[in-house]
């Protein structure tokens, strides 16, 4: 799991970047949407809507592009959302490595003739329904700051000034956390715990009523087995398929069951 990892966080990292372009903008504000759409439209009774807007402030999303997005979902703009519809795609990249794509798309034959022509150009190609989802699991995933804090709670309820990682699996197995891992990201370490989508609610909650600071809280697709890339060939096309991947309009997430040296993606990916 490391190697996709710190794929997830480069990408996280350039999606700041990217987000004054309005590309992350777009793919977040579907979201919110599509949650607005699927749930009541308040984010206090719908925790889909509520962490969907939490990653659009994250992002930088105005205020006001939020509001539009929740009344677009609401039924308050029109009816010209309502066609979207969620749809994940799979495929092989180089050398085997297996892709799993989620989509928010309102024209099926498009979306599926761009990845077709983005597999296609990158050495990889889409591939039927079932090809490779039976590698993947998903999971709800909770990231948690561990820069000094204090508002953070220890043991004995006082306030503490930095992380206890012992305070911190008790949070997380409280929570129903299955497994953790500590990440390296710019903006410090992170705690990355896994969980059940159905639980995923619970233990966000409840690392936040304890006062860690949860920064990301998402569901995501976990390879069950990985394939090793070593050559510096293979692992540019591998990410440059992942880019262009990602870079389709209609793209949410793309996973892959990659694993290869940070020093290594580090550099192709530059």
């Amino acid at each position: 799991m490391a190697g996709h990892s710190k794929w997830a966080n480069i990408k996280r990292q350039k999606a700041r970047v990217d987000a004054v372009k309005g590309k992350v903008f777009t793919k977040i504000s579907r979201e919110i949407i599509v949650a607005a759409r699927s749930g009541v439209p308040d984010p206090t009774a719908n925790f889909q809507l509520r962490t969907a807007i939490e990653k659009a402030k994250a992002a930088g999303i105005p205020n006001d592009n939020i509001d539009r997005a929740i009344a677009k979902g609401a039924g308050k703009l029109g009816a010209d959302n309502a066609a979207l519809e969620a749809i994940r795609y799979e495929g092989y990249g180089p050398g085997g490595v297996a892709i799993l794509i989620e989509a928010l798309t309102d024209n099926r034959n498009r979306t599926a003739a761009d990845l077709r022509a983005a597999f296609s150009k990158n050495g990889g190609n889409l591939g039927e329904t079932g090809c490779v989802g039976w590698m993947f699991d998903q999971k709800g995933s909770v990231d948690v700051c561990l820069t000094p804090t204090k508002t953070g709670r220890g043991r004995r309820g006082e306030p503490v000034n930095e992380v206890s990682e012992e305070d911190l699996l008790e949070a997380f197995l409280e929570g129903g956390a299955d497994t953790y891992e500590m990440l390296e990201t710019e903006d410090g370490m992170v705690a990355q715990a896994l969980t059940d989508p159905t639980n995923l609610e619970l233990l966000s909650q409840t690392l936040k009523d304890k006062g860690y600071s949860v920064t990301q809280v998402e569901l995501r697709w976990i390879p069950n087995n990985t394939i090793e890339v070593s050559d510096p060939d293979q692992a540019r096309s591998v990410l440059k398929l992942m880019d262009a991947l990602e870079d389709l309009d209609d793209i949410q997430s793309v996973t892959a069951n990659f694993e290869m040296t940070d020093e290594l993606m580090t550099v192709s990916a530059a």
